[in-house]
């Protein structure tokens, strides 16, 4: 799903468009098969029970399933699905949330220092987080970034390769600075 080109300014543009790592969905998914397959275990045992208590023991075991599932699984996934990490030519942008909204914009003339980290199960599963230091008080940190190293790259040389820094690549005078 690509970045709405509305919220975008003139000339800016999409580099990286991503969600967190499907690895925070493995949990999610492991407590769906667990809650299914206990659901219909238990809808097993429920026609062994004497009229009414067998109806009542299915309603039981449904509406506990059903809850379990959404508590587990779809509010896991809808916030893996509504989180987005976006790198354009212009800024750095995360959202988040579907009933509250939160997200943070950083300009990359902002930007100080682009970090990542990624241990063992990271490295296996090709994410990270990154670590961005801006203007603010402490560094911000961005978990379950899929093939982090490349976003790092991307974002460094974003910074870094801006023909509107403060000296000009050529000739090392002052510029303004200025849109692409």
């Amino acid at each position: 799903m690509a970045y709405p080109d509305d919220l975008l300014s003139a000339n800016e543009q999409v580099i990286v468009h991503s969600h967190p790592h499907f690895k925070m969905l493995i949990w999610p998914v492991f407590w769906l098969i667990v809650t299914v397959g206990l659901g219909a275990w238990l809808s097993t045992l429920a026609p062994g029970l004497t009229a009414p208590w067998d109806n009542v023991a299915l309603i039981a075991i449904v509406v506990v399933g059903v809850l379990l599932v959404c508590w587990l699984f779809l509010a896991p996934l809808i916030r893996w699905r509504t989180t987005h990490f976006i790198v354009t030519t212009d800024r750095l942008i995360a959202r988040e949330g579907v009933i509250k909204r939160t997200g943070i914009d950083i300009p990359m003339t902002r930007i100080n220092s682009v970090q990542f980290e990624h241990g063992l199960v990271d490295r296996i599963f090709g994410c990270g987080t990154l670590i961005i230091e801006s203007a603010s008080d402490e560094p911000l940190r961005f978990d379950d970034i899929p093939a982090v190293e490349r976003v790092h790259t991307v974002i460094y040389r974003e910074v870094n390769d801006n023909p509107y820094d403060d000296y000009g690549p050529a000739d090392g005078h002052p510029q303004q600075r200025g849109r692409r």
